[in-house]
C-alpha cells in the first residue's frame, strides 16, 4: 500500500488499519506516516474546511507493523473560526501516537511578515545521488521516499555541522496537489538531527514532534521535490532540540517544525 492508499483506509475504516511492513521504521511504523493517518482522522471530525495551523505530535509507543490501529478523535473547542483537536493512534488498547491539533480559518489582518529566504543548498542537479533503499540497512519506509543530500553529513558520518538537508519527495505516489498529510511524511522522512554527529550506527528516535503550516499550502505536485533543512540547537543527555523548515523547490515556505530527539549513543 502507498501513502494515500493508507490514508484512504483511514478514512474507511479508522477503527482498523494494518500498516505494512515496508512502512517501517526499525521496529516501529515510520512516525510520519503515523501522524499524518492520525491527522487524517482528525481532519474528518470537523464541521468545516478550516486548514490545519499547527499540530504537536507525541510518539508515545511504538506502533507495530501488520498489527490493528484504531484512531479515536476528540473535537475539544470548534470557535468560529479556529478548532482544537485530539487524535489518538491506538494499538493493542495502548495510545502509539498522540495529536492535538489546531485548524483556524483566515481572518482580515493588517499584519503581514514575509518569510525568511530558504536556506542555500546546492541545486537538485548538483546534490547527492538519490540514496536507495537497500534491505537491512536503510529504514524500510526508505522504499517510499526519496532524499537527495545537499547540506551537512549522512547519519553516522562523524560530521558535525549543526545543519542537515537537501532535496526530498514520495516515490510512489499519484500525481496530485500535495497537502499537510503528504508535508508530514517529507518533514519527517529525514533521520533525527544528532545522528550525523555519530560515528557508528545507534539507536535514535523523534520524542515530540510541533510542526505548523503556511496556509494556503503552495501549488505544487506530490511528485515535485521539496527543500528541507534541519538545525541542532542544542543536545545534551541523550536529548537533541532541532528546528527545521520545508520549501518548495523555488524556495516558497511550506512548513516549520520542531522536534525534541533521543540518541542511544
Amino acid at each position: 500500500m502507498n501513502f494515500n492508499q493508507l490514508l484512504d483506509a483511514v478514512r474507511a475504516h479508522p477503527d482498523s488499519v494494518s500498516v505494512p511492513p515496508d512502512w517501517a521504521q526499525g521496529r516501529a511504523v515510520f512516525g510520519g506516516l503515523m501522524a499524518a493517518m492520525v491527522y487524517e482522522a482528525m481532519r474528518l471530525k470537523l464541521a468545516d474546511s478550516r486548514p490545519v495551523r499547527s499540530l504537536a505530535v507525541s510518539f508515545v509507543a511504538p506502533a507495530a507493523p501488520d498489527v490493528a490501529i484504531r484512531f479515536e478523535v476528540e473535537v475539544l473547542r470548534e470557535g468560529k473560526a479556529v478548532s482544537t483537536v485530539l487524535g489518538r493512534a491506538i494499538q493493542d488498547d495502548q495510545v502509539v501516537t498522540l495529536v492535538q491539533g489546531n485548524f483556524g480559518a483566515a481572518r482580515p489582518s493588517v499584519v503581514q511578515v514575509p518569510a525568511e529566504p530558504a536556506m542555500e543548498m546546492k541545486a537538485l542537479e548538483q546534490a547527492a545521488p538519490e540514496l536507495p533503499y537497500i534491505k537491512g540497512v536503510t529504514p524500510e519506509f526508505m522504499r517510499h521516499v526519496a532524499l537527495r543530500w545537499a547540506i551537512g553529513g549522512l547519519p553516522f558520518s562523524g560530521n558535525q555541522s549543526r545543519h542537515m538537508g537537501g532535496w526530498v519527495r514520495l516515490r510512489d505516489v499519484a500525481q496530485e496537489q500535495i497537502n499537510e498529510a503528504h508535508l508530514l511524511a517529507l518533514v519527517d522522512a529525514w533521520p533525527p538531527s544528532l545522528m550525523p554527529y555519530l560515528k557508528q550506527p545507534a539507536a535514535g528516535s523523534t520524542l515530540t514532534w510541533t510542526i505548523e503550516f503556511i496556509q494556503p499550502v503552495a501549488s505544487l505536485s506530490t511528485l515535485d521535490w521539496c527543500r528541507y533543512c534541519v538545525e541542532t540547537e542544542h543536545a545534551r543527555d541523550g536529548y537533541g532540540h532541532a528546528a527545521a523548515a520545508l520549501w518548495t523547490a523555488e524556495g516558497e515556505l511550506l512548513a516549520l517544525s520542531r522536534q525534541t530527539v533521543t540518541v542511544f549513543a
